[in-house]
């Protein structure tokens, strides 16, 4: 094949069925796309089904027109389910530790050093829900100003405050530090989160103000393999965040679905070689942790609608991959992301339709880009390159 750019398309958080240790993580039974579909008659996916979506639900989804995708599905092969591990994996980095988490709060030896930064108190330093702690404590906050600290399922240190109460850049500072000189060691999270929010009791609302704070990849990624081979890694939305910067040349900063495809169209349109990554964070954000099957079954409606549209502007020499870096199932208990395999759907004038089976793990994806555009990389995973002719 001959591939001059390669469009990666993560639905954050679309599993598509339970991984044979689900049940360590509570996630026996978990389907996030076999369980918005059967909670919700009527949908319309013709892109995604085109594709091969449809092949990785069970029964399969009836379609009247041929697939012209490759499809499949991957298994995650590190420990955990969160997004930093999910991504990394993605671009052929496989983590051999999962990330400290914390289901009852983060330790005083940490909390005391983040407290004494800041000069106050914290509020909760428990596992919770971000919109839920936030209509808990939020007025406590505005009365103290003391942060409110807050985890979940993931590898994560979040801390919510008030822009009217602090400023999102001390708030940021506030972030930083605990990623720099605090979360250190075993307590080495995936992800410190910035999350600023707004408006009064009762009627709270977080901004588009957040900011991740991750830690730098233990290894290269495809990403630095792609920009030091002297060709572009352009990234749109939180990818940029998730990987430190590391490998990457361009930066579109968007938030939400609806800004990302509309950067994805535009970005599609000016000449470039190497790899775009985008990351569509609604569905799990808006409505995979908020327990709404109809909300995230309509977001991929609407993303199918741009997908058809965007599929007409991709040239001979281009390959879109479209994939996701864990499950959020919203009708399953609790609010957390859920352990699941992965989509994988191949789109090229030069790719074949077929089965890729089931891949062992999410890296078979970097791989495979990397073979695709002629790049050495010293990534994990096996590349089904030549599966795709």
């Amino acid at each position: 094949m001959n591939v001059k750019r390669v469009v990666i398309l993560v639905l954050d958080g679309l599993g598509v069925g339970a991984l044979p240790d689900a049940h360590l993580y509570g996630d026996e039974g978990s389907n996030t796309l076999g369980h918005i579909l059967s909670a919700s008659p009527g949908y319309t996916l013709p892109g995604l089904v085109s594709l091969g979506l449809g092949e990785l639900v069970d029964p399969p989804l009836e379609t009247t027109s041929q697939i012209r995708g490759a499809h499949g599905k991957m298994a995650q092969r590190s420990s955990g389910k969160d997004t930093i591990s999910g991504h990394w994996e993605l671009a052929g980095v496989p983590l051999d530790r999962p990330f400290p988490v914390y289901p009852h709060g983060f330790p005083d030896e940490v909390i005391s050093l983040f407290e004494a930064y800041v000069g106050k108190p914290v509020l909760g330093n428990v596992a919770a829900s971000g919109t839920e702690i936030i209509n808990r404590l939020g007025e406590l906050h505005l009365e103290t100003g003391r942060p409110i600290v807050y985890t979940s399922a993931d590898s994560v240190f979040q801390v919510a405050a008030h822009e009217d109460v602090v400023p999102v850049e001390t708030l940021y500072g506030w972030c930083m530090k605990a990623r720099r000189e605090i979360l250190l060691g075993k307590h080495a999270v995936g992800r410190v989160i910035a999350r600023p929010f707004q408006g009064s009791a009762g009627h709270f609302f977080r901004t588009e103000n957040r900011k991740d704070f991750s830690l730098p990849p233990p290894a290269p990624t495809l990403l630095d393999a792609v920009s030091q081979a002297g060709l572009e890694v352009w990234v749109v939305g939180k990818v940029y965040d998730i990987f430190s910067g590391q490998g990457i040349t361009r930066h579109q900063q968007d938030r939400g679905n609806k800004a990302i495809m509309r950067s994805l169209m535009e970005c599609i349109e000016q000449p470039f070689e190497g790899v775009m990554w985008a990351t569509l964070v609604d569905f799990d954000m808006l409505y995979g942790h908020r327990n709404d099957a109809e909300g995230f079954l309509g977001a991929l409606e609407v993303f199918d609608q741009f997908l058809r549209l965007f599929l007409r502007r991709l040239l001979e020499e281009d390959v879109l991959f479209i994939t996701a870096d864990h499950g959020c199932d919203p009708t399953f208990a609790g609010t957390d992301h859920t352990r699941e395999y992965v989509p994988l759907l191949v789109y090229g004038r030069q790719v074949k339709a077929r089965s890729l089976g089931t891949r062992k793990s999410f890296a078979d994806l970097g791989a495979t880009v990397a073979d695709l555009l002629g790049v050495a990389a010293s990534l994990e995973g096996n590349s089904f390159a030549r599966d795709l002719t």
